[in-house]
């Protein structure tokens, strides 16, 4: 299994659906490179949401409390356009979210910066009032670059706390 998802269905294979390919072609194309492993390859896409973790409940109760707290909150992710409704159906969270930009609707991924504006165009947001959170350095930096409070994840407890800092939380 590693190494077919290190060799077959690799992170940059999975960032071309993220930024907006269709899965089908996704997994027509793979299928001609590697014809061996074309079963796995379709039943990579068919049991897609059987590979879908659940939520991180710690990260989940920060949330909350900064829901509680009536910020403006919204969602900017790495998330093909098919694969993203399972997911919002899987989990109510989502709906505490104002808006909610996924790069395969806007065909580019972070860190490029044409997702970041149409977030801010898309919802008035004003980056230079806007904290950005991400478990990668390099789309933090990018947000950075634009204007925005930059912050990256590490766990819950060092989120709250940054909250707390950035007087979001108490």
């Amino acid at each position: 299994m590693e190494t077919f998802l290190a060799e077959v269905t690799t992170p940059a294979w999975n960032e071309e659906q993220d930024a907006g390919r269709p899965w089908d072609e996704a997994v027509a194309t793979l299928a001609e490179r590697h014809p061996h492993q074309r079963q796995l390859i379709e039943a990579y896409r068919r049991r897609w949401p059987e590979m879908l973790a659940g939520p991180i409940e710690d990260t989940v109760a920060v949330l909350e409390e900064l829901r509680a707290t009536r910020v403006r909150l919204f969602a900017l992710s790495n998330w093909s356009a098919e694969t993203f409704p399972i997911a919002r159906g899987r989990f109510p969270f989502f709906d505490w979210f104002e808006g909610i930009v996924i790069s395969g609707e806007v065909g580019a991924i972070k860190p490029d910066a044409r997702i970041f504006q149409h977030l801010v165009a898309r919802y008035a947001i004003d980056p230079g009032t806007a904290v950005f959170i991400d478990d990668s350095g390099g789309n933090v930096e990018a947000a950075a670059r634009l204007g925005f409070i930059g912050l990256r994840f590490v766990d819950a407890r060092t989120l709250r706390r940054d909250m707390v800092r950035l007087g979001l939380l108490p």
